[in-house]
Formats: structure tokens, sequence, C-alpha cells
């Protein structure tokens, strides 16, 4: 059963790191591009680049250029006394969770872009297609098997979500698409003897509120201040290969 349990957990990640990615993928899923520097212009008069520059923000006068940006505010997490109650474990199991699959997601995220590129690019045919995922499964297979092994059961249905949420698609839609509907209904029935589902969306606004907040805090740069105002210590290192980053 927990060899069944970690080829589920493995097969439904990888067949959703090999989804294409959809022009009207979820709100969530779209990032903004990163600013970036604007090379210094010689000028003779004080100038002040504009906000439509998209660019850093900066004053040029005479020979000095001085950059200009609206930086966050910092948060300071102080460190918060161990708490006792059921509610208080499920809270520390879920955060613990999260820091050990939503990395998974970020990378799942990247690569739905970079497969669905390649079969545009390369106009792929259904017969090259199926070779060309073949062999990016394998090579996920070889990189990947180990460390998604170690997840628990719960962590696995945490990935399934964040990689939903990334993506825009659940992992049932995804197999059903990506494979057909007889190894969807097959990979259904195997989740639920796990007590999962594999049909059912992310909820930020619902069930998937107190993830969604966390996701938040992880954008924001916080996460690990946070992690360890909860755990005092930091939160666990997920190593993931540079080439998937």
């Amino acid at each position: 059963m927990h060899f069944m349990k970690g080829r589920t957990i493995i097969l439904l990640t990888l067949a959703t790191l090999l989804t294409a990615a959809r022009a009207d993928a979820s709100p969530q899923s779209r990032k903004q591009a990163p600013s970036r520097t604007r090379p210094a212009k010689a000028a003779s008069m004080p100038r002040m680049s504009t906000k439509e520059d998209n660019y850093l923000q900066y004053i040029i006068q005479g020979k000095d250029t001085i950059y200009i940006d609206e930086l966050p505010a910092s948060k300071v997490y102080a460190r918060v006394p161990k708490q006792k109650g059921r509610e208080w474990r499920k809270y520390y199991r879920l955060v613990h969770n999260f820091s050990k699959t939503y990395p998974y997601a970020l990378v799942a995220r990247k690569l739905v872009a970079r497969a669905d590129s390649t079969i545009a690019a390369d106009n792929l045919k259904r017969g090259k297609r199926e070779r060309y995922i073949n062999e990016v499964q394998s090579e996920l297979f070889n990189v990947f098997e180990k460390p998604l092994r170690s997840l628990t059961v719960s962590q696995g249905a945490m990935l399934m979500k964040l990689i939903d949420r990334e993506v825009g698609k659940s992992s049932y839609n995804i197999i059903r698409d990506y494979k057909n509907g007889i190894a969807a209904g097959f990979w259904q029935g195997i989740a639920k003897l796990f007590g999962s589902n594999l049909k059912k969306p992310y909820d930020p606004e619902g069930e998937d509120k107190a993830v969604e907040e966390l996701v938040e805090i992880w954008e924001a740069g916080d996460f690990q201040a946070f992690y360890f105002s909860l755990f005092w210590q930091d939160p666990p290192v997920i190593d993931i290969p540079k080439e998937y980053l």
C-alpha cells in the first residue's frame, strides 16, 4: 500500500507537470514580470523617469543618477510560545506540509510552461507529442521520484491542490485530458482510498483559505521568518536541481 501511495503521488504530480498551460489560466498563476534597471542617460538638466517606463525609477542630476523605489514594509515575527490543542496541532501540520510541497508546485508551473512552449513551437503531432511526453516523464521520474516518495498522504494531497492553484486545472481533468477518461477514473478510485478527491478544485476563498494565506506570506518573502516564529527553527530545505528552478 505504501508503494501504491508513493506511485500515486508521483504519477499525479508528473501528469500535472506536463499539462499544457492554458491561455485562460487562473489569476493566481499569473505573475508580473520583475522590474528592470534602466541604464542612466546623460542629461544637462535634472530629469525624472515616469511610472510608465516600467523600470526602477530614478532622477538624473548632472553626472549623478539617484534611484528611487517604494519598498514594502518589513515584517518582524516574534517567537510564538508553543501552543497546545487540536486546532494548533492541525495548523502546525498545515504549515509544515506547505513548506514541504509548495516548492514542487512552483517547479510544476515552470515545467508546464516549458512543455507547452516546446509542443507549440515544434508543432508536435500526436505521435511525436507522446514520445516527447514520455521522454520528459522519464527525466522527471529520475529526478523527483525519491523526494516525492518521502511525502506523506496529506502532503501529497496538498501538493495536488497547490499544483492546481499554479496550473489552474484539477488533477482529474489533467489526467483525463492528458491520458484518457479510463485512466482518470482509475486514479480517482485510488485517490479515494487515501481520502482524496482529484476532482476537487483549489478553493482560496473557502476550504483552502488558510493555504492561500501561506502562499501570500511566501510571495511576500516572509515565509522563512513566519515558519521560524512557529517552530523556532528554519523550514526544511527542499533540494530542487537548479535547472528546474
